[in-house]
Formats: C-alpha cells, structure tokens, sequence
C-alpha cells in the first residue's frame, strides 16, 4: 500500500510517509526518502485495532508484545480494511509449521541448524553444582515423559526416595508435577525443589508425598526443617482447596514451615500489563498522572512481590540452610519465576550470559513453562495469555539496576531475548514444554536463538562487569526491596 503515513506520537505534525508491505513473515514499512525500514514480525502483533476515519485517512493502531506502538494512516478506507484483515489472519497461525521459525534461514550464515541447541545439559548442569550423587539421585522414572507430561525426562530427587514413592507423590501433585531438584547451593547442602500443589481438596493426603519431603528434609544434614514456599495469596490457595486441589496439611508434614508469599495469578498479571500500556501509549500524560497511572496498574507492585518471594527462598536457603519446596497452582509460572530467580541471588554462574541462557533452559523451558499459551503463539484461549516470562526479565532488569558490577550481559541481552521469545524466528520458545519441542523435531527443523546470539556476544558485555564481585559471600547478591530501587 503506497502513501502511508506512520504517526509519531510525539508530534503529530511530523510527516513519515512511505509504503506499507504485507509479506508472509513480516509487516515491513519503508519510506525511501528517509531510508527508514521499519520490520514487525506477525507473532510480535498484540492487537489491531481499525479507528474511526478522520480528515487524512482512515487509522490503523498496531500494539506489539514488545511495547513497541504503531499508527499508521492509510488515504484509501478500502485498503486500511483489506489490511486489517490481513494482519488479523496472519498473526494467529493454527499450527506451529505456520510460524516464522520453520521458513527462517540466516542470510550468509553457515551455522548448521543443530548448534545451540545442545547448550543445556541436566546432568552437566548436575555436575557443576556439584550435587553429591550419596545423597541425590537421577531417576528415569519420567522416560518418555510417561510419568509427568510437562516435566523433562531427566528429574533428580532424594536417593531414599523410591520409584514406588516417586509414583505416588506425583498421583497427589496437580498435573502429576511431583517434588524434584532444581538448584543445590553446595556450600550448606540446601536444595531447591519445585512442584504443583497438592490435590488435597480431593484426596486429603498422601503417605507417599510426606514421605518424599521428608526425604528431602533428610538430605540436608545441616537444617531440621525445610520451608515449603507457596507463591499464591492464601486466598486463592483456598478457592483452589474447595476445587479439589489446595496445599500441604502440616498435620501431615511434620519440620515443615509453611509461607505463602501473595504472588498474584496469571489473569491479574495480564490485566496489570493491560493498564501499563495505556499509561504508556498517552502522549500527553504528565509526569505526576504518569506516576499516578503507573503505581495504579499495579506492575512495579508485582515486580516487587515476584523479586521479594524469590529473596526470601534465597535467604532461607543461606541464613537458615534449610532446603525449600516452591509451587504455586501448576508450577509452571509463578514457581518458574521464583526459582530462577533465587537461582540467580544464589548463583554467579547465573549471571553470566551462557548461565542466563542455561538459567532459562533449565527452570522455563525443561519444566515447561507454557511459553505457547502464555505468550500467545498460536491462536487458542487468551485467557492463557500473560507476561509471566515478561516479568522475569524485568525482576531481572531491576536487580541489574541495582546490582550492575554482577552481571556479564547488559540490557540489550534482555531485549533480544524478550523480543525473539514473541518473534518466533528461533525454535527455542516454541511449544509449551521439552516433549512438545521433541515432538515437533524443533532442534532439527529450525534454527537456535542461542546459536544467533554467539556472534554478538559483543553487544552484549557489560562494561561494568566484575566476576570476583561479593567473592567474600560467594558471589550472592539479595537486592534492595525498597520503592525507590524498584
């Protein structure tokens, strides 16, 4: 479509006039005389939404899963239409082999398909944690993914824990998500577990599931009790009992510390992120209405909550040495959250950039994170949809503010992962757990974003970066949770 004009939202009298292409991957806008190429992947297309006609066209409003905003007038209504309707088909595929990722070939790159895909390891990753293999041990229980669908099929769980016991805690777990080890900080022997909640509202106990943390209790020579780290406000942890699921009886569960930590649910986080756009598309909001608008969406609130849960298992596991058990409803988004981030305060490897990217590998895409439903990818329900992976590397971003001499990468590392997890142009994010992504041969039939990544690894440093920092407390950092550092 020719004679195009793209609004600046800044100033509306600027005139960025050019000519809008369609494609089968892209919405591409160029306007030779400025030699300006703007590129928006389908799968970046939050909404579209076609306004009223005014004097100089009819409107065309564009919001991107990447905050990125664009207005476009288009002279003829008939056009503004035909496109509309084009890019409302385009962004929702019905099927993975629609998806950029699967026609996506680098331009003068030799790199074959398989390179980054093999970057993350669980029992490498085992090994440098240095977990004793007297005390933790792998199972194959979950081989073929028979055992638990969303779970990766290497676990690690307490070496007295049998098959038989491993069995029947994950019969009492929501979505069979049974207790196993994500982190071991090895300098006290704490360990950090993750699972579901426990179908408690349906079946009252299980004698195979108190077993099973007692065993992990008993892993730990140097701590009497374990915490058990609900996310949720308790509230919504009771609703969840009276459906039939809910959380541990400690009647049953004795050297168990119960905390719930009031980490909201997916539906509030979505409808948060929903009032920090408005905020952000107004033009003309002044400085204190942005601040008013921004503190009543919520988001920094719940930043904070996420980054404040994941502080206190991290102090838990070093001040108190006692190992913890995080779950929230499914374990899949605000477990996910919390420990990974407490795996970042505890872990220096973390804060690397090949740590950050096995950090994700391990507690976002092993233990399935829905990155498919969360982040919309194919069309389906979009109550499924919020910024779960969004606020991670927020909470990430914030603590960097804080704590820059820690980190290796920079916020550009942060960006292209956030930008590429909605692009759709690597194969990395797809699916909604490890067995979708085998299934569908991703490491075969498209291309790594990790593999992308490697040759830009100088974009990404940070100049500020200090490897020995905090060496006197093992490389920990807990960041400040007050309001003017958040």
């Amino acid at each position: 479509v020719d004679g195009v004009l793209l609004k600046d939202k800044f100033n509306p009298n600027f005139e960025n006039k050019g000519t809008l292409h369609l494609t089968a991957t892209h919405l591409i806008f160029i306007n030779p005389t400025a030699n300006q190429e703007i590129w928006v992947s389908y799968s970046h297309v939050a909404t579209v939404e076609k306004q009223q006609i005014t004097i100089k066209g009819s409107p065309l409003k564009i919001v991107c899963k990447n905050f990125r905003v664009l207005n476009f007038v288009m002279y003829n209504e008939r056009d503004c239409q035909d496109v509309y309707v084009s890019i409302q088909n385009l962004t929702k595929p019905e099927k993975y082999e629609d998806l950029h990722a699967f026609t996506y070939e680098p331009i003068g790159s030799r790199q074959p398909r398989s390179e980054g895909w093999n970057i993350f390891d669980f029992e490498t990753e085992i090994a440098r944690l240095q977990v004793p293999n007297d005390i933790w041990r792998k199972t194959d229980i979950n081989k073929g993914y028979k055992l638990c669908p969303t779970y990766p099929e290497v676990l690690y769980v307490p070496s007295t824990a049998t098959e038989e016991i491993l069995t029947g805690s994950a019969s009492f777990r929501s979505r069979a998500r049974l207790p196993v080890l994500t982190y071991y900080y090895k300098y006290n022997k704490a360990a950090l577990c993750r699972s579901s909640q426990p179908l408690t509202g349906m079946r009252g106990r299980s004698v195979d599931d108190e077993q099973l943390l007692q065993a992990i209790i008993q892993s730990n020579p140097n701590s009497p009790v374990m915490y058990i780290v609900d996310t949720r406000p308790k509230i919504n942890a009771m609703a969840n009992k009276a459906a039939g699921k809910g959380y541990e009886n400690l009647d049953n569960y004795p050297n168990v510390l119960y905390r719930f930590r009031g980490i909201q649910n997916i539906h509030v986080m979505r409808e948060s992120l929903q009032k920090l756009w408005e905020v952000l598309e107004n033009p003309t909001i002044n400085a204190s209405d942005f601040f008013d608008s921004l503190d009543s969406s919520g988001w920094l609130k719940h930043i904070r909550s996420v980054i404040d849960t994941s502080r206190f298992i991290a102090l838990a596991m070093v001040e108190d040495k006692a190992s913890v058990l995080c779950h929230c409803s499914d374990g899949w988004d605000r477990t996910a959250q919390t420990c990974a981030l407490a795996s970042l305060f505890l872990d220096p490897f973390y804060r690397t950039i090949k740590g950050y990217q096995i950090l994700i590998e391990k507690d976002w895409l092993a233990f399935g994170h829905k990155f498919n439903n969360r982040c919309g990818l194919l069309r389906g329900e979009s109550r499924e949809v919020s910024p779960v992976f969004t606020q991670f590397i927020d909470c990430t971003w914030q603590i960097m503010q804080q704590i820059p001499f820690a980190f290796e990468f920079n916020e550009n590392f942060l960006l292209d992962i956030h930008d590429h997890v909605y692009s759709c142009q690597f194969g990395n994010f797809l699916g909604n757990c490890e067995q979708d992504r085998k299934k569908e041969s991703l490491s075969k039939r498209t291309y790594s974003l990790w593999s992308y990544m490697s040759g830009q690894w100088l974009k990404y440093l940070n100049p500020y970066y200090d490897e020995r920092y905090n060496s006197d407390r093992r490389g920990m950092i807990i960041p400040s949770l007050s309001p003017q550092n958040i």
